[in-house]
């Protein structure tokens, strides 16, 4: 039997280890925006279960898990979020007044979530988290029919969504086309592997430390050609709109009809009906009427508009001068490698190059967020540094894993990767060189200069 204690445990185990796998999460993000957010969407809505249930001291499973539906509804982010913070809302509802309770309860409650969430998406799309989350729990259910055993059950759980992850790309055509799998479906794996971690070894996975590895079918030039190509085609409207209301007790109109009046003027609609508040998610061309229909049952709480078409042209635009640039830049000749130490990174944009270029870098490869560059086209660079040991400044946490696989293919020189994620980090590992200490000692220095500095941007 699972208390309050353990499912406390188990939620913010959960949500530490999509936490430490969001960027492979946003990678996959393709459907139903390319917007490559899903896994921080999904991050930031259970880190909201997270900091309520921080403060719960008691040990009954229904306040846990109640604490932490309302926390996620509240906190919910995007498609993905909302959809999270159902499935967790039918854990609450399926826990009503147990202070402890079975495998077999959890993965019935967790089924009356995926009922809800179906009915809460105007056009319930198979190959996505929904999917995920419906196999898993069938997976728990016929697992609990002969064993008892917690771990053995949400075991299965995990197995299922894994399973139904797989086949994302079969029914999706547009994640077959990019080469990824659903990134909600993987985000909620996640989610259920860090539980399993309580149940099984009662050992609550640590956030400290974001795990460097790539998304299978990561952000490549195709990826995103293909995501343009399906958002062209699919997407009709152009603003992201959420608002949480603040019910109105003396209102009493029915949020189904809230739901249907959304259904006339956009997609992705999901209306979240809770005691005191209602949470809204809509596309819309109009989210001025949007915001103004969720008046007559409230007060407006929060309100985020979003305008993807507009995030979206920005990003593709980036994408196309990038690549326009790498294919009018020849690949550099060969040199010899007669000094010590060379540098070679990457940025997009000529005053960028010009930085890295005055700051000591022999080569500066074209790319960045929107067009990663090859592991030849990193070979081909380090191949054209005239030095005998040659340090790679990535600059981007998609090219650390192809800068990496540069080192086997030059045999000429020894290839050091600094795995700087931004370019205030390659830029700072530069200005800690020093040319009169050896290779060993400055790639330390180097990185604890990149280390310290923190990126933000704006889009």
């Amino acid at each position: 039997m699972i208390n309050g204690t353990e499912l406390k445990k188990a939620i913010i185990s959960g949500a530490n280890n999509i936490l430490k796998h969001k960027t492979v999460v946003d990678d996959l993000n393709i459907f139903p925006v390319p917007d490559g957010d899903t896994g921080t969407n999904m991050s930031m809505t259970i880190g909201s279960a997270v900091r309520e249930l921080e403060k719960y001291g008691g040990s009954s499973a229904a306040e846990a898990a109640h604490l932490a539906a309302e926390a996620m509804l509240r906190g919910a982010r995007g498609n993905s979020g909302v959809i999270l913070s159902i499935l967790f809302r039918g854990l609450a509802k399926g826990t009503e007044g147990l202070d402890s309770v079975s495998a077999e309860d959890m993965v019935n409650a967790f089924g009356l979530g995926v009922e809800s969430a179906y009915k809460a998406v105007m056009k319930p799309t198979e190959g996505t988290i929904l999917t995920v989350a419906r196999v898993a729990c069938e997976k728990g259910r016929a697992a609990a029919q002969s064993s008892d055993d917690t771990a053995a059950v949400w075991q299965a759980v995990c197995d299922g969504a894994g399973e139904a992850l797989s086949h994302t790309p079969e029914l999706l055509p547009v994640l077959k086309r990019a080469g990824v799998v659903d990134a909600g479906g993987k985000g909620l794996c996640l989610i259920f592997e860090g539980m399993l971690s309580v149940f099984r070894e009662g050992v609550v996975i640590q956030p400290e430390n974001e795990e460097k590895e790539e998304a299978a079918g990561g952000k490549t030039d195709d990826f995103f050609r293909n995501a343009a190509a399906e958002f062209d085609q699919d997407i009709h409207y152009t603003y992201c709109t959420e608002f949480i209301i603040g019910r109105n007790p003396d209102c009493k109109k029915d949020p189904a009809d809230l739901r249907k009046f959304l259904e006339t003027m956009g997609d992705c609609v999901l209306v979240v009906d809770d005691d005191e508040i209602i949470k809204v998610h809509v596309h819309t061309e109009d989210p001025g009427n949007a915001l103004e229909a969720g008046l007559a049952f409230g007060q407006l709480l929060t309100v985020k508009v979003d305008n993807m078409k507009e995030q979206h042209r920005r990003a593709e635009e980036e994408n196309q001068a990038a690549r326009k640039a790498a294919a009018s830049t020849p690949e550099p000749a060969p040199a010899e490698p007669a000094g010590a130490v060379g540098f070679v990174a990457v940025a997009a944009g000529e005053g960028l190059k010009t930085l890295f270029t005055d700051l000591g870098c022999a080569q500066v490869v074209s790319g960045g967020q929107t067009m990663n560059p090859s592991t030849e086209d990193l070979a081909a660079a380090v191949r054209a540094t005239p030095a005998k040991t040659v340090l790679i400044l990535p600059n981007n946490k998609n090219i650390i894993l192809a800068a990496e696989q540069v080192i086997p293919l030059v045999k000429d020189r020894k290839v050091i990767v600094l795995p700087t994620r931004t370019i205030p980090q390659g830029l700072s590992a530069m200005l800690a060189y020093n040319p009169d200490t050896a290779v060993e000692a400055n790639t330390v220095t180097m990185m604890e200069a990149a280390s310290g500095v923190d990126t933000g941007t704006v889009t």
